[in-house]
């Protein structure tokens, strides 16, 4: 009775160890499909232990009564051991030819070829290999950025500092200085800014002159590549200067004083250059320097433009000055198109003036307060313009030459209205011809022939005059 209790305890200790191993069992999925076989396996290995316990040990009468009371749920309930419980693993009927198929497919493993991973192109892996074009246009990008900035910074101080140190000249001179002309009011002061490398200035109230128009063209600094450009080839920066003379103040010449390395080019290129002046030696008659060429119209205007004073400043600022030009033929560039024009160019009295800021490329503000003797120089040429008289031989020469280009362009016009009424005539005998060829009447065709031969007989018959003799 003691063993039986003894037994209870036991199942009743190992019922809830039994059922959290088969729930266990149940949720894991992987050997889901081993549990009816060990269920199997574990059913028959207790019948086959039962039958062996009954051979050896028979049971009691008393035993017998008292396991025939016992509740039959117990009857079914047997207690495993871990032998017992991985005891299928050890049976050899279980895994029959398991070593057969292991041998066949590694076999099968050992025929089939090794897998090799593909290597992933440079351009679509993540790292910052992949993106040096991006960071050079961002490097290339912040450069020009910054570049921008400061090239428009020092152009904007450059123009500043002219107007500065040439402000007090200029208000000698004229009585309206930097007038932008979008008010009613004459405003004074204002440099236009035209552009990030151009400004300009505005000045008139002065004897003798309409305007004078200041440009201030410096180095496109706010552009790299013109920069690099400049570094490799150094340009400098220019103040063109244009003075507009009232009518009818200055005497008939043209007169140029320009470096001889752009001489060529600006004597083609301007309209009055090309037509009235041609290239003088004046380095032995004039104290100028050996730089400049001289392109003249008449000798007399040539000499008393070029005075002492003048002749002082080209001498001392050689490098400065590019170009000195005075005309009252003044009409501008050469247009660049092959068609000749169909009336003669407007023109004005102008003088011209285009000097060259100190240092190449390299200017600072403080080489505007140099540049002072310049300005004075361009007022000294007015003044000296609007006195001069010329003698008459002189004028009648400079008249003779304007009456000849005039002649030159009436020519010139006339063959081209020659040309244009020769086409006129053509496209209309053209357009007589398709007319006769599109006629369907043969009586009507044959009359417009019949006419069209008539005018061509009479155009080539030769023109005679009829005279008349009195007796």
């Amino acid at each position: 009775m003691m063993k039986l209790w003894v037994l209870l305890c036991l199942l009743a200790c190992l019922t809830p160890l039994t059922a959290r191993q088969q729930d266990v069992e149940v949720d894991d999925n992987e050997f889901a499909e081993f549990e009816d076989e060990e269920e199997f396996v574990m059913e028959t290995n207790n019948e086959k232990s039962e039958q062996a316990a009954g051979n050896t040990n028979k049971p009691t009468s008393q035993d017998q009564k008292s396991a025939s009371v016992e509740d039959p749920e117990e009857e079914e309930t047997t207690v495993e051991t871990e032998d017992e419980e991985f005891e299928h693993f050890i049976d050899e009927d279980e895994f029959e030819g398991f070593e057969k198929d292991k041998s066949q497919s590694s076999k099968s493993k050992e025929g089939q070829p090794e897998l090799k991973m593909a290597d992933v192109p440079v351009h679509l892996r993540t790292n910052w290999d992949s993106f040096y074009v991006e960071i050079l246009m961002l490097a290339g990008l912040g450069v020009y950025f910054l570049n921008f900035l400061q090239g428009k910074s020092k152009n904007h101080k450059l123009a500043q500092s002219w107007l500065s140190a040439h402000r007090d000249i200029l208000e000698q001179n004229f009585s309206i200085v930097g007038d932008d002309g979008t008010s009613k009011e004459a405003s004074s002061g204002t440099l236009m800014k035209e552009s990030e490398n151009v400004y300009a200035l505005w000045c008139s109230g002065r004897t003798c002159v309409e305007g004078m128009l200041v440009e201030l063209k410096f180095l496109k600094r706010q552009d790299l590549i013109s920069s690099i450009s400049n570094m490799l080839k150094p340009s400098s920066d220019q103040i063109v200067i244009q003075v507009d003379l009232e009518p009818k103040v200055m005497d008939k010449f043209v007169f140029a004083i320009v470096q001889k390395r752009s001489s060529g080019k600006l004597h083609k290129e301007l309209l009055d250059l090309s037509q009235f002046t041609e290239k003088k030696n004046m380095d032995k008659k004039l104290d100028i320097p050996t730089c400049f060429q001289v392109l003249s119209e008449i000798m007399e205007a040539t000499t008393a433009v070029l005075d002492k004073k003048v002749c002082q400043v080209l001498q001392k600022y050689e490098a400065c000055v590019e170009y000195i030009h005075f005309s009252d033929q003044y009409s501008g560039i050469k247009s660049t198109d092959d068609s000749q024009p169909t009336k003669l160019p407007q023109v004005k009295p102008v003088l011209m003036f285009v000097f060259n800021v100190p240092g190449k490329g390299k200017s600072k503000p403080s080489d505007m307060e140099s540049m002072k003797p310049l300005l004075q120089m361009v007022f000294h040429c007015i003044d000296k313009v609007s006195r001069l008289q010329l003698s008459r031989e002189a004028k009648q020469k400079a008249e003779k030459n304007r009456q000849k280009a005039e002649e030159e362009y009436e020519r010139l016009t006339h063959s081209q209205r020659q040309e244009a009424a020769q086409l006129r005539r053509e496209e209309k005998r053209r357009a007589e011809k398709e007319r006769l060829l599109n006629e369907e009447d043969p009586d009507k065709a044959r009359k417009l022939e019949e006419r069209e031969n008539r005018r061509e007989m009479k155009r080539k018959q030769p023109k005679m005059k009829m005279m008349k003799v009195q007796g």
